[in-house]
């Protein structure tokens, strides 16, 4: 089951972002954690990890204190 990242603006509405699509949570996970910054800079303030339909969890991107 593919894994990938849903993006959301800061009114929690769905944002365009990369489409991409992993064969691990891991490997989802070592993705975001490299183009977070990124994705912040863009307007993506969540992120949402789902595994197909199912959604695993979802995390901001602010850095820690912010």
């Amino acid at each position: 089951m593919p894994w990938s990242w849903r993006y959301e603006g800061a009114d929690g509405k769905p944002v365009t972002g990369p489409a991409e699509t992993f064969g691990s949570q891991a490997d989802a996970e070592s993705w975001i954690g490299q183009t977070w910054r990124d994705l912040a800079g863009a307007g993506v303030t969540t992120v949402v990890l789902a595994e197909d339909d199912r959604v695993e969890y979802r995390m901001p991107l602010a850095p820690a204190g912010e």
